[in-house]
């Protein structure tokens, strides 16, 4: 999740410990709870034990991408995680060669949530085929699914590039802005931005974000990468803000599953 074409300014050569990544700095710290990890069957999970005692809260896992792939790790792993004492949610990679209702059906499907389940859609560009990204349209379709068949609505993870229609670095952009009329906009904002505070996307500015997500390391090649392992009993792991403490947390967990 959020590649690095998400920067708004170049990367240095700075060499890559010396990015503040995890813990988090103080700036970041005052500005939420840093209890939240996602990840991926990339990620080489040896103990949810450990991640538990690293003081991580809640785990978000890939479950599926467009209407074919599924992730071979979460079904196993969520029974892991919530044993260890772990809060459990499942995201699906948005795409754009099928309909958002139908990736929704089979995010749904692959994913088996449960009431504890927070529910996420990764809107963000196909980084591998950006001609095969998730158009406003099917993330629409797919959040108004997800609501029907749940009656919930899922969290969208966005960049606030993406999310404003503006173009990435790579000159790529959703070829659209999502509005504050837009049902995306009433679902809790998971903000993607590597910064020292996270930007609002524009249908976002009255409710503010409840995820942030100020470090990406599921890959090789993102300045984060190999630096976030003080979260033990794994080898890398996105990293998130929850905006509140650890009380809220438990409670918009719940109410949002």
């Amino acid at each position: 999740m959020a590649p690095d074409q998400y920067q708004q300014t170049p990367p240095t050569q700075t060499p890559p410990a010396q990015y503040p990544i995890a813990p988090a700095p103080p700036s970041r710290a005052i500005q939420g709870l840093d209890a939240v990890i996602d990840i991926s069957a990339n990620t080489t999970v040896s103990d949810f034990r450990l991640v538990r005692k690293s003081n991580i809260l809640a785990v978000i896992h890939k479950a599926s991408e467009g209407d074919f792939y599924a992730d071979p790790a979460c079904a196993a792993r969520r029974a892991q995680a919530q044993a260890a004492g772990l809060l459990w949610g499942t995201y699906h990679f948005g795409k754009g060669d099928s309909p958002g209702a139908q990736q929704a059906a089979f995010f749904l499907d692959s994913s088996q949530p449960d009431p504890r389940t927070l529910l996420a859609l990764d809107l963000e560009a196909n980084a591998g085929d950006p001609s095969n990204s998730m158009t406003l349209e099917q993330a629409e379709a797919f959040v108004q699914a997800v609501a029907s068949a749940t009656g919930r609505l899922p969290l969208v993870y966005v960049h606030p590039t993406w999310a404003n229609g503006d173009p990435l670095l790579s000159g790529l952009s959703f070829g659209a802005r999502v509005t504050p009329d837009s049902i995306l906009a009433r679902c809790g904002l998971w903000v993607a931005d590597y910064h020292d505070s996270p930007e609002i996307p524009l249908a976002w500015a009255a409710s503010g974000w409840r995820l942030w997500q100020y470090a990406g390391d599921e890959y090789a090649g993102h300045r984060a990468y190999g630096h976030t392992t003080i979260v033990q009993g794994l080898d890398r792991c996105d990293r998130n803000l929850f905006n509140g403490d650890a009380a809220a947390l438990y409670r918009f967990w719940n109410a949002a599953s």
